[in-house]
């Protein structure tokens, strides 16, 4: 690939051990310049390509969603492609969790999106060319239980992308929603870190199946690496049309199944695998 056919692109929520991790490194592998962002640089360590460019980026700050894509675009003259990548856990019973966390959950996953999307479209309309990723989740088709905040949001993500790819079709823009299912990395871990049921709640016999929630999508032999779910969505993205919509990871094609079938049968199922009986 000629550096004038080189694609610039953009991905948010690189830390290491995460799919945006793995992205970076897919992109860079077919020749693309790579900026990959993170609150924290430091975290960002252990790229196979010593070409990807780091960027500190916040997507829950106006003030850096706007200085890190001007510094791209001050270095490139162009962002090809933005990956919104960037996403946090919120896991608890929807009574459980506090208007504030459901707030900071909302920001992460959806409204960091409309930040990103609202700072680097007027880049690619000016060119009538540009592809905004939006990475999504099944959960986002279907909620789970003990994991419905993080369900509602990516609904609202997978809504806006629906949209988005109706109103920048004219702009000359393409959007590509991806729905991971189980996908190995560090999301859950770090989730861990600052998960609590409250004292007072009502579903404190519930805590092993809450806390089997939060790894459900990590155990052992149920999902796909990072580094092969990237470099599907890269194939993908990269190609001259790329797909509107595309649902990957390890039990891709139970969610498949369960947008199949009555709605209520595939929330009664998910219940009963979750949470069982009690």
């Amino acid at each position: 690939m000629s550096q004038g056919q080189q694609k610039v692109v953009l991905v948010t929520g690189c830390s290491k051990g995460g799919i945006g991790h793995s992205l970076c490194d897919a992109f860079a592998a077919k020749g693309c310049r790579v900026y990959a962002s993170a609150r924290r640089v430091e975290a960002m360590d252990g790229f196979k390509h010593a070409g990807i460019r780091r960027v500190t980026l916040d997507v829950t700050k106006d003030e850096d969603v706007k200085s890190a894509i001007d510094f791209v675009i001050a270095e490139e003259g162009r962002i090809d492609i933005l990956v919104n990548n960037a996403g946090t856990l919120c896991i608890g019973p929807i009574i459980d969790i506090p208007a504030e966390q459901a707030a900071q959950c909302f920001d992460t996953n959806f409204i960091s999106v409309l930040r990103m999307t609202n700072e680097v479209v007027p880049h690619m309309a000016s060119r009538k060319h540009g592809l905004i990723v939006n990475i999504g989740s099944v959960t986002g088709e279907i909620p789970t239980p003990f994991n419905g905040m993080y369900s509602a949001a990516k609904a609202a993500l997978h809504s806006m992308t629906d949209t988005l790819s109706l109103e920048l079709a004219p702009l000359g823009i393409r959007t590509f929603l991806v729905s991971p299912a189980s996908v190995k990395s560090n999301i859950a871990q770090n989730h861990s870190k600052i998960f609590t049921l409250p004292p007072n709640s009502l579903y404190k016999s519930y805590l092993d199946r809450i806390i089997g929630r939060m790894y459900m999508s990590q155990k052992e032999g149920t999902y796909v690496t990072a580094d092969v779910f990237a470099a599907q969505v890269v194939e993908r993205a990269l190609r001259p049309t790329p797909p509107w919509f595309w649902r990957g990871g390890g039990g891709a094609f139970k969610w498949l199944f369960l947008n199949l079938i009555p709605r209520r049968w595939a929330l009664g199922m998910l219940w009963n695998i979750i949470a069982g009986k009690k």
